[in-house]
């Protein structure tokens, strides 16, 4: 548009423009979370970005609203840019529940939209790779989900001494808070107002819980349950729990993909959708510098509230903009130019150009990615602008060329020569 430099336009606060040599990671991004998905049965999907309001609030509660972009549409329908896909995917399943076959695994790579503050880590757009399995109970599930992620981390280079995977359970929760007369009534509430611990100060956590109903004993009572820092702690109370014995054999299933040391038991891990009824977790580096690089659970009654039949799922999300941050800092040279073609080529005059449209085409249909010059220009100016790293070979055309129907290609990286026909 012009103008737009004069005025100083720019990206929407929270939002991102991506120019070309910022796609180089995202590419990367996408290419490894289809790969590993691909490499563990999960099939793709996709949906519309904008969602019904009305399915939102059911999924999440009526918190949603305020931490989404919501609108009405020109038929004065109440509509929302999606801010998660596990509504969507919901939604989804029940229209074709009858007809699907179970277990269902399937994957997307989709934009969400959350008007909130901006912080480290948190934009208000991101792009999130969702993994999901539907109609599997047992914890095979939650250790399938997380063994894809994991491997989509070592792709990217993130090994088990960069990030822990931390773990709980909502169904272990509310057997704790039942031991102490709180009423599962409340339960939810307490949920949704300790999942904010490290948001807010505890202060207006125990605000929210009072809201919700809680007297000072339950609010006391629910903060002490975060006092528990092992499993042991917890058997000492519950030891008869189905949800302690549910983990149990989540740590063995784990074992057996060889990624339960990257494990680690967290009563702080809560996560505030209301939907969530088992096993929950997220994913932190190492030092706890960066916001959760993952996060999911179980959800056993998202299609019911939609008027599907019951059925189990587990879910993953992980985001763009935490991971890119984590590699930027544990791996800082990982972010280095790469070629991004695998072959330049250019030309000296007019009369040349024939022969590189033709050597392009020749190279094209062979594999290679050819990015061939549309003008003529100088050799010094040719093989400054190729030699930056964005090509892994380049051939330049000059009469002589022509007139004997070879050139030479150069490899950029070890600068040696071979000779390729023209014919």
């Amino acid at each position: 548009m012009p103008g737009n430099k004069e005025q100083g336009f720019s990206a929407p606060r929270g939002m991102r423009d991506f120019y070309p040599e910022d796609m180089a990671l995202r590419n990367r991004l996408f290419d490894t979370w289809r790969q590993a998905a691909e490499n563990f049965g999960f099939k793709p999907y996709d949906a519309c970005v904008v969602e019904s309001l009305e399915l939102l609030k059911r999924k999440s509660g009526e918190e949603i609203v305020d931490q989404i972009y919501h609108f009405k549409d020109k038929s004065n329908r109440d509509l929302a840019l999606r801010p998660e896909m596990t509504p969507t995917l919901a939604r989804m399943v029940s229209a074709r529940q009858g007809t699907l076959s179970l277990p269902l695994k399937w994957h997307t790579i989709a934009q969400c939209f959350r008007y909130e503050r901006t912080t480290r880590g948190r934009k208000r757009e991101h792009y999130q790779w969702n993994l999901d399995i539907l109609g599997e109970p047992s914890v095979a599930a939650e250790a399938e989900i997380l063994a894809t992620a994991v491997s989509a981390l070592e792709k990217l280079g993130i090994t088990g001494t960069m990030l822990r995977i931390h773990f709980n359970s909502r169904a272990l929760l509310s057997d704790l808070l039942k031991t102490v007369d709180i009423s599962e009534a409340k339960h939810p509430a307490i949920f949704l107002a300790l999942d904010k611990r490290g948001k807010i100060p505890d202060e207006a956590i125990s605000e929210l819980m009072h809201k919700a109903g809680l007297n000072d004993d339950e609010t006391a009572k629910a903060w002490r349950m975060l006092d528990m820092h092992t499993l042991d702690d917890v058997r000492q109370t519950v030891p008869d729990s189905p949800a302690l014995a549910q983990l149990d054999e989540f740590i063995r299933v784990c074992a057996s993909y060889g990624f339960a040391d990257r494990l680690m038991f967290d009563m702080s891990v809560i996560r505030g959708l209301a939907y969530y009824t088992g096993i929950v977790f997220e994913a932190f580096d190492i030092k706890r510098e960066f916001r959760a690089v993952f996060g999911g659970g179980r959800y056993d009654n998202l299609l019911t509230e939609i008027g599907g039949q019951p059925l189990s799922g587990v879910g993953l999300g992980f985001g763009d903009v935490v991971i890119a941050e984590i590699i930027n800092a544990y791996l800082p040279n990982d972010g280095e130019s790469r070629p991004e073609c695998d072959t330049a080529i250019g030309y000296m005059e007019e009369s040349q150009r024939s022969a590189a449209i033709l050597l392009a085409q020749k190279l094209r249909s062979e594999g290679d990615s050819v990015d061939m010059a549309l003008a003529p220009e100088k050799p010094k100016k040719f093989f400054t602008r190729t030699g930056r790293g964005s090509y892994q070979k380049a051939v330049y055309l000059g009469p002589d060329d022509i007139e004997r129907g070879s050139a030479r290609i150069k490899d950029l990286a070890s600068r040696t020569e071979t000779e390729i026909t023209l014919s």
